[in-house]
């Protein structure tokens, strides 16, 4: 299917296909064409460039051959060159191979490469950067600890009592302290009594081992 034509050769090939079409209904002579016509076509661009060059000749496959058959049988029903040219940029290669009789195969693609195998355990520190394959999952990052909030109550003047809230989720209401002062009754008294606390929550003043400042 990879056939590459002299421009000779392209001619004779066509001029066979031709041939081989049925006769025009409107009673005209079948035109094969030349090679002058053919290079004709390439320069109003009609054929596309040739495929490769051998030396300094020009080397022409089957998408040229369809190419010229195409227009060809377009003409015997009409059509002028002005008209297939308006055509041809709308053309792809499946009408086109339908218009000439000739068949044109796309190359396949190419499949996509293997996944790359999971290095052992053992390979992993000589394996180079890009070669490990990707984990299938990540775990996420596990949250940083919450650190608790302290909420300061004043029991009594000069006492005061510290609630660690974890998280920050507790909320203290009015009556929430209202119970805390009237359950620490007993702390209160004894707090008084062991740091002597005066009404005014100020303590007096104590000296270092017995000695007044």
């Amino acid at each position: 299917m990879d056939e590459r034509w002299t421009l000779a050769e392209l001619t004779s090939e066509a001029a066979t296909r031709i041939a081989a079409l049925p006769a025009p209904k409107n009673g005209q002579v079948r035109a094969v064409p030349d090679e002058r016509t053919i290079r004709y076509y390439g320069t109003i661009g009609l054929l596309d460039r040739p495929i490769a060059m051998r030396g300094r000749t020009a080397l022409y496959g089957r998408r040229h051959l369809a190419q010229v058959v195409a227009i060809k049988r377009l003409q015997t029903t009409g059509s002028s060159l002005a008209d297939i040219q308006a055509l041809w940029p709308s053309l792809d290669d499946a009408t086109l191979s339908r218009m000439a009789g000739v068949a044109l195969t796309a190359a396949a693609p190419s499949p996509p490469p293997p996944p790359s195998p999971r290095p052992a355990r053992a390979d992993f520190w000589r394996a180079a950067p890009g070669e490990l394959a990707a984990p299938e999952s990540v775990e996420p990052p596990a949250a940083p600890p919450v650190e608790p909030l302290e909420i300061q109550i004043e029991l009594a003047p000069g006492i005061r009592v510290a609630i660690a809230v974890p998280g920050g989720g507790l909320t203290l209401t009015q009556d929430d302290v209202r119970a805390l002062r009237a359950s620490a009754g007993p702390l209160i008294e004894l707090t008084r009594r062991r740091f002597d606390l005066t009404d005014h929550g100020t303590p007096p003043e104590h000296t270092n081992e017995g000695e007044s400042r």
